[in-house]
């Protein structure tokens, strides 16, 4: 039974239009979700040396090179 080709045409144009929709809010969500993201603050430099110069520390004496 051959399909009518207004109703081709109907089904094609429905199919169409919906993935059109589809796409137009996928990319409005990924727009608003960059939006949302918020700042990340900067690395506590500070912070960071100082770990770092504990754990070089503590290992310096578990070799028992600091004495």
């Amino acid at each position: 039974m051959p399909i009518k080709p207004q109703i081709l045409a109907a089904i094609s144009g429905a199919i169409s239009s919906y993935l059109a929709d589809e796409e137009a809010a996928a990319q409005a969500m990924a727009l608003s979700a960059a939006a949302r993201a918020l700042p990340v603050p900067p690395p506590n430099l500070w912070g960071m040396a100082g770990r770092s110069e504990a754990m070089q520390m503590r290992l310096l004496m578990q070799r028992r090179s600091l004495r």
